[in-house]
């Protein structure tokens, strides 16, 4: 299935742009953007779909979504049944961020956070709630009041701890590109093994690439990605392997093998390990949410106007 590309207008005189959005029952609607989203989830129960990550949610929901990974929230009840569902959407371009820490230094936690948000983050309980504590200042009529109040929810977003959501590169080759905060040998890795994930990977042929040593190779990887070579590869194969899940009918034989699995069974083993569900469970995820949404009434008609299908503003202009 593929996303649908979104438009995200900020208007001239608006550095973030903020978005209430209330209704009944939030739809399955997977898009990109080339915009960072930070979406607080009001009310609202059921799955949270992020690149190839998918995982329950439920009250105070707080997740940062890096620029072009699909994604979508899709309820299944509201907590409170007397109240909308509520969806408190920021969206703000990662380039605006890093010149603002360039000028004002108080702000570089902001790139860290951006460094760290590379597969999209899920912020801990208790991150929702603060974030509320903010909703008058962030939904106020004035840009610059919304634009303090979005600085200072990043700000202290940018000293928490958070759960990395996607695999590396899933689904957009762009989302996997080296950050540009890690060191030159380890992005020539990253980008060997983003072309070449579906074929043999041996740590002396990536150490070669890097102009290390098998042995720091390895512990530099660790220390930038937070994780070993091995897990990360397997963590780009799986996230390919969920694309192709989606996009495509194919038998997981064949995904298996365009994946970088030397068999089915191993594919079927490591996927579960990823994922908790089988590669048929994965693909049923969106196969039945999708079915669900197309015979939900009443339909959802109306969009943000800051998130605006491209092909429709080219037709206005």
């Amino acid at each position: 299935m593929k996303a649908a590309f979104e438009f995200v207008d900020f208007g001239h005189d608006c550095s973030v742009r903020v978005y209430h959005r209330q209704l009944r029952r939030i739809p399955f609607e997977w898009h990109h953007h080339p915009a960072y989203e930070l979406t607080l989830t009001l009310n609202s129960q059921g799955k949270r779909y992020i690149g190839d990550s998918v995982a329950s949610y439920g009250a105070d929901d707080l997740v940062l979504v890096p620029p072009n990974l699909p994604h979508t929230w899709a309820s299944n009840r509201s907590i409170d049944d007397s109240q909308p569902e509520a969806a408190i959407v920021v969206w703000f371009d990662g380039a605006w961020v890093r010149r603002l820490a360039d000028i004002c230094p108080e702000y570089n936690g902001l790139c860290d956070l951006l460094r760290r948000a590379a597969c999209g983050l899920a912020f801990a309980d208790g991150a929702g709630a603060r974030m509320r504590d903010h909703l008058d200042r962030l939904l106020s009529a004035t840009p610059r009041e919304r634009l303090h109040a979005a600085l200072d929810i990043l700000d202290f977003l940018s000293t928490l701890p958070a759960t990395p959501l996607a695999s590396p590169s899933a689904f957009d080759a762009k989302t996997g590109a080296p950050s540009g905060h890690e060191p030159d040998q380890i992005s020539r890795v990253l980008a060997l093994i983003e072309t070449q994930f579906a074929r043999p990977l041996r740590l002396s042929t990536l150490a070669k690439a890097s102009g290390l040593s098998e042995r720091s190779l390895t512990r530099h990887f660790t220390q930038h990605l937070g994780e070993s070579v091995g897990r990360y590869i397997n963590r780009v194969r799986i996230g390919h392997a969920c694309r192709m899940l989606t996009d495509t009918q194919a038998p997981v034989s064949v995904i298996a093998m365009r994946s970088g699995f030397p068999n089915a069974a191993n594919f079927n083993r490591q996927f579960r390990a990823f994922k908790e569900m089988t590669p048929l469970d994965y693909r049923r995820q969106f196969t039945d949410t999708r079915q669900d949404d197309e015979s939900m009434s009443p339909k959802l008609t109306e969009r943000s106007p800051s998130l605006q299908p491209m092909k429709k503003r080219r037709r206005r202009d």
